[in-house]
């Protein structure tokens, strides 16, 4: 008989689903894995406002899957001018789960996003008193800056004197990817936290060049060195509550991936779950993933665990080559290869 493991279900506190086609092609992925995800506001236009979000919450729930119970939780785009009110509207929302800081330029559609934080000061200190907490992409844009020391520079300018300014603030260091970023959170005494992707703790910044150059491993903020993987994997799998489970999954079409300039994002949700138990296994770690998939994070944000539970099955599971979506096609993490673990369904 195969090995089996059983896991409340769990939750992604990082995910994107776009919208449209591409928001039909994938969400189901999630639902059949996740209770709950943080769902990501970086749309075209971005989602900035309660009313935005609930829009979009709605088009999420149109297209699940029949019979699913799986919750958007919405996050809101935080700009320059978001007004302080809008804050209270977040407070009084049982479904929007904080507000997202992309640095202007950072990622994929953060052309709306913050280039002079001291502009959001006053949003903030509602933020604080309001228990709302900010979800950051902890890299800095300056062009000065090698890209992949984004994340560390981040910290030194502008997080930790941001958590001196607002210790009541509750911050989310987003995908965090360097040794610096986890003994940022773990300096910490309350209020901080931060999520992991599989990538992160799957691979280090050679999976970018294995046989050529692979654009489908390219994500922001950038795959790094093996001693930050190495930091990240520990991390993960060391049982200390700041750390849990948001996979970052960011589906884009094919075209837009294999193209002169290339977008970024690693499109995760076909596998998420098993991914995650390959990198706990392998760490000799998988009575603590648990934890780090269902708990941790669900405390940090003051939910209530979820009933239910999924199971994982030991034995290889193929990956497709491609997932359709329209007249285009997602490449999924993995592709043409396989997991050591499958959902049992």
């Amino acid at each position: 008989m195969p090995i089996t493991l059983t896991l409340p279900r769990p939750d992604d506190w990082h995910l994107h689903l776009r919208d449209g086609a591409m928001l039909r092609a994938v969400v189901g992925d999630s639902a059949a894995r996740f209770a709950r995800a943080g769902v990501m506001p970086n749309l075209v236009p971005p989602v900035t406002t309660v009313g935005k979000a609930a829009a979009y919450r709605e088009r999420i729930l149109a297209a699940l899957p029949p019979g699913t119970g799986f919750q958007p939780l919405m996050i809101l785009y935080l700009t320059e001018d978001t007004p302080v009110a809008e804050i209270h509207r977040a407070a009084e929302t049982p479904w929007v789960l904080g507000v997202k800081l992309y640095p202007a330029g950072a990622t994929t559609h953060s052309s709306a996003g913050v280039r002079d934080l001291d502009r959001c000061q006053a949003v903030l200190e509602a933020m604080a008193e309001h228990g709302v907490p900010l979800l950051v992409h902890g890299e800095v844009t300056d062009p000065e800056v090698d890209v992949f020391d984004r994340e560390a520079v981040f910290i030194d300018r502008t997080l930790a004197p941001l958590r001196q300014r607002l210790p009541e603030l509750k911050i989310v260091l987003e995908h965090v990817t360097t040794a610096e970023g986890i003994a940022f959170v773990r300096s910490q005494e309350k209020n901080t936290a931060a999520t992991i992707t599989p990538q992160h703790i799957l691979m280090n910044r050679n999976a970018l060049f294995q046989g050529g150059l692979r654009p489908h491993h390219y994500c922001l903020p950038v795959l790094k060195r093996e001693h930050h993987r190495r930091a990240v994997l520990e991390a993960a799998v060391s049982g200390d509550p700041r750390f849990f489970l948001g996979t970052d999954s960011a589906p884009h079409p094919r075209s837009a991936k294999e193209s002169a300039c290339g977008c970024a994002g690693i499109y995760s949700a076909h596998a998420a779950l098993e991914l995650y138990a390959e990198a706990f296994e392998d760490a000799g770690a998988l009575d603590r993933l648990a934890d780090f998939a269902a708990r941790f994070g669900a405390d940090f944000y003051g939910l209530p665990h979820n009933t239910g539970t999924v199971t994982l099955v030991k034995e290889p599971h193929p990956i497709p080559e491609s997932i359709p979506v329209g007249d285009e096609s997602i490449v999924p993490l993995r592709a043409g290869s396989e997991t050591s673990w499958r959902l049992k369904v």
